[in-house]
């Protein structure tokens, strides 16, 4: 059977734990699911403060777009990020998390990281929605009109492509985590590197600026810069943040590489993942 086949036949399965991960994740709770909106603002609000005022960071200044404000040059990589850790720490621990179900019943054992995927997706939605209104407002308020509205197609299917590049990488860490329960550890220690060598807090030219001044100063042959440069801008999480930027921050279409760097990893991630997963899914009653 297909995987196409698969996911057409476990509809429902997936919207009823769909519905599960988004009522459980905030159940009993006062806010219930404001806390989705509470939470980043809340980040946006301490980075802002820490990084954007205190240090002195100072976003782009965008004629075209209006845009030269820290809080939405950091948002606009911010979000996709933190969807991103979402689908991956929520992916990673859904097998061990849910071993009394996987072990009473049979289903598709990927269905509970398509759901999680799709409750993440749901509350990321609601975020870049907010995050849309302000780039609007912002628009109208330097009289540039509403530049954005024209690319929020485009952001729909680059938050379509960044949930296929996550899924794909949280199916592989689930059946990792099942194996090896050190594994979420180690990736929470890998994400939080992997964070500040993605250009979220900062331009990629302050990257680049540095390579090219070290350079010029003696300390770093331009070789070793070039290659600096390249495994740095390999990160795929770059190439997303990128995407994001262009479409939400500076209101035009990111560059034909990036873009096809976006699609690649997205496809590599989920044939790798799936590839992962259903060479060991017969095996997770066993070793849970």
């Amino acid at each position: 059977m297909s995987l196409l086949s698969e996911v057409r036949e476990s509809r429902e399965l997936i919207r009823n734990l769909t519905a599960r991960e988004v009522k459980g994740k905030y159940k009993s709770t006062v806010l219930g699911q404001l806390w989705s909106l509470v939470n980043p603002l809340a980040t946006m609000l301490v980075y802002t403060l820490v990084f954007g005022v205190f240090l002195g960071i100072e976003a782009p200044k965008d004629p075209r777009s209006g845009q030269n404000t820290f809080a939405i040059f950091l948002m606009c990589a911010l979000l996709p990020w933190s969807f991103f850790t979402n689908v991956v720490n929520g992916g990673m621990n859904s097998l061990v998390g849910n071993d009394n179900l996987i072990k009473k019943v049979y289903f598709p054992r990927w269905a509970l990281l398509v759901s999680m995927t799709l409750a993440a997706l749901r509350q990321w939605l609601t975020e870049m929605g907010l995050l849309t209104l302000a780039v609007l407002a912002i628009g109208l308020y330097k009289g540039v009109g509403v530049l954005a509205l024209p690319w929020l197609p485009v952001v729909v299917l680059a938050m379509v492509v960044l949930a296929v590049f996550a899924l794909g990488v949280a199916l592989a860490l689930s059946i990792a985590n099942v194996y090896f329960r050190d594994t979420q550890h180690f990736v929470s220690i890998a994400l939080q590197i992997w964070f500040y060598l993605t250009p979220i807090l900062y331009q990629v030219t302050k990257v680049t600026d540095q390579l090219d001044k070290r350079v010029s100063a003696g300390s770093l042959s331009p070789s070793v810069a070039s290659a600096v440069r390249h495994v740095y801008e390999a990160n795929p999480m770059y190439s997303f943040s990128e995407v994001f930027r262009s479409l939400m921050y500076h209101n035009r279409m990111p560059g034909l590489l990036v873009t096809l760097e976006c699609l690649a990893w997205a496809t590599v991630s989920i044939l790798f993942g799936g590839w992962v997963f259903r060479r060991h899914q017969a095996r997770l009653v066993e070793v849970l």
